[in-house]
């Protein structure tokens, strides 16, 4: 689908010399001479790669067409992930890679929206807040709730955060996952 230079945002996945490019960075410059463009960084998704490029406000570029499907995350082993289609009980896997850092907060049977580019997975979504579990932090200092301070948590997943100093070892909490932040106790 052809979109205009000025309609780029974050996020988006464009098709641009023969490879799959997600946007980092967009700025819109109109210059006091001249016509007006867009600054764009983007990061290859195949190659790992960087590109800052300049495209003028008139130009149409490719943005990629993505199928989207939920999936049921199922178990991982050393450079893979499991998933099943709820639908089809077909199961798909993924390598880590793909995944990231993301793969610390995946849970046995957790939803999570996959995207898929010409057949291949290149990404998945979590829901926008999941369930943890405290293992360790550290003891509240006496005086501390005056301000809104945070004092550091390990999670059961292996995540470091900052949580509020009423938090203690064994609460079960909701993070955020777009962030990484505490959002509330259950």
């Amino acid at each position: 689908m052809k979109i205009n230079a000025s309609e780029i945002r974050v996020g988006m996945l464009l098709e641009y010399k023969n490879d799959l490019w997600e946007v980092l960075k967009t700025q819109h410059v109109k210059p006091g001479k001249g016509g007006a463009f867009a600054q764009v960084e983007m990061k290859s998704v195949n190659k790992n790669t960087k590109l800052n490029e300049r495209f003028r406000s008139s130009e149409s570029v490719e943005k990629a067409s993505l199928d989207e499907t939920n999936f049921n995350f199922l178990y991982n082993d050393e450079n893979n992930y499991y998933f099943m289609n709820p639908k089809s009980f077909e199961q798909i896997e993924i390598n880590k890679g793909v995944i990231g850092e993301k793969r610390k907060l995946l849970t046995e049977n957790l939803d999570v929206l996959i995207k898929f580019y010409n057949d291949v997975a290149i990404s998945i979504e979590l829901p926008n807040q999941v369930n943890c579990k405290v293992e360790t932090t550290d003891a509240a200092l006496k005086g501390q709730t005056v301000s809104s301070s945070y004092k550091p948590a390990k999670l059961n997943n292996g995540l470091n955060i900052q949580v509020p100093p009423f938090i203690e070892a064994g609460d079960e909490i909701i993070v955020d996952t777009r962030n990484l932040e505490y959002v509330k106790k259950i």
